[in-house]
């Protein structure tokens, strides 16, 4: 498999709001949809976003992004109205960024229907 191309998936209770929030708000390109999935490209990986009936939010990362300057991209996602996550016990700095033990710099973030995302900084 380490030479085929990877399809991330999450699920959605609402596909026209997580249309808005991946495509609006975080800047996706919509590739597709029908009434199985939304088909966004996220710098040439695949991202379906199932509908379902029900979301069982997982209480961890489900999809996370690498991104060259994570204060940049942290104020652009409260500028757009993101609320960045905090986490007991985990030293984030004002803007809710965590310094790793590797070194990376991480910060996370909910969609719509709870997902928990992610951006990091190595």
């Amino acid at each position: 498999m380490g030479s085929q191309k990877l399809v991330a998936f999450v699920a959605t209770r609402d596909s026209a709001r997580a249309r808005v929030f991946y495509r609006d708000t975080l800047g996706l390109r919509l590739v597709s949809e029908d009434e199985f999935a939304l088909v966004f490209d996220a710098a040439g990986t695949m991202l379906r976003v199932t509908t379902v009936q029900e979301v069982a939010a997982a209480k961890y990362t489900v999809l996370g992004w690498q991104v060259s300057d994570i204060v940049r991209t942290a104020k652009n996602l409260q500028k757009a109205l993101i609320t960045l996550e905090r986490y007991a016990g985990m030293r984030q700095d004002e803007l809710g960024i965590w310094n790793s033990p590797s070194g990376a710099r991480v910060a996370w973030f909910k969609d719509p229907d709870g997902n928990t995302l992610g951006i990091t900084q190595f």
